[in-house]
């Protein structure tokens, strides 16, 4: 499908690695321009090799997301750099383990800066780009905000926060036709998943358990999977849908944990 996004400027927060990797991958396989912004640059670097020797276009910035002047400072780069922003994908983030019995004050607002804030901040300056172009924004969430998982309140909590953000951004930009969407990920297959799984007694076993969970197909989404729904929801193709929180998840958090006995 010809989703009509070439030369479409789109910033994808966490784009080096991950599901932002994978949404930058597929962005410039539909020929658009996504600028990659993270906090290491070699990583950046590195995505935006790989993507130039596949034949795509890609541009990078390094910025500290958890440095609320950053956002602003990204934005007027990707400004200065096109002209123009046509989406934004909040991406960047990460499941720190901040917990309730065991975390402090400290930690938990730490966690909310690493997950939610920047999300605000690289809305907040985009914005009037955005409203030129009548751009497109997609927030990457998690299955946390729904199901909980224990010990990762501010993770959590983040998540509940970009999924209220993203209908409340909905409504609020109705009047400049910028639509707002969110991918809800669930049991996704990428080096940090990989990483954390590694940490376990028994990881063979232990994602042999939670593929068996995993309604449809009993496997892990890939992030190519979540590229492929969030390119749809940037572009005009889904040009009537704004609000809505997609789960691209294989059925995990909503069907019956019944299936897993299927």
């Amino acid at each position: 499908m010809n989703l009509h996004l070439k030369d479409k400027v789109i910033i994808v927060t966490g784009g080096a690695k991950g599901i932002g990797a994978g949404i930058v991958k597929v962005l410039a396989t539909e020929g658009a321009l996504p600028v990659i912004v993270g906090r290491n640059e070699e990583d950046n670097l590195a995505m935006v090799t790989e993507v130039e020797q596949a034949g795509g276009k890609v541009s990078s910035i390094a910025a500290e997301l958890t440095t609320p002047d950053e956002s602003a400072r990204a934005v007027q780069q990707v400004l200065k750099m096109f002209g123009k922003i046509d989406g934004l994908v909040n991406n960047a983030g990460v499941n720190d383990g901040v917990g309730l019995e065991h975390g402090t004050y400290e930690a938990f607002v730490a966690s909310l800066h690493k997950n939610m804030v920047h999300y605000y901040l690289m809305a907040h300056h985009a914005l009037p780009a955005l409203k030129e172009t009548k751009g497109a924004i997609v927030n990457i969430s998690s299955k946390t905000a729904d199901t909980g998982q224990g010990g990762t309140s501010g993770y959590a909590a983040a998540n509940g926060g970009r999924n209220a953000m993203t209908r409340e951004w909905a409504v609020e930009l109705l009047k400049y036709n910028i639509r707002v969407n969110a991918i809800i990920v669930a049991e996704c297959w990428t080096p940090l998943y990989e990483k954390w799984i590694n940490t376990l007694p028994d990881p063979k076993q232990k994602l042999a358990s939670i593929e068996s969970k995993i309604p449809l197909n009993k496997r892990m989404t890939t992030a190519e999977e979540i590229a492929n729904t969030t390119a749809f929801l940037l572009s005009e193709k889904s040009s009537h849908t704004t609000g809505q929180l997609v789960y691209v998840d294989g059925g995990y958090v909503h069907l019956d944990r019944a299936l897993a006995n299927a």
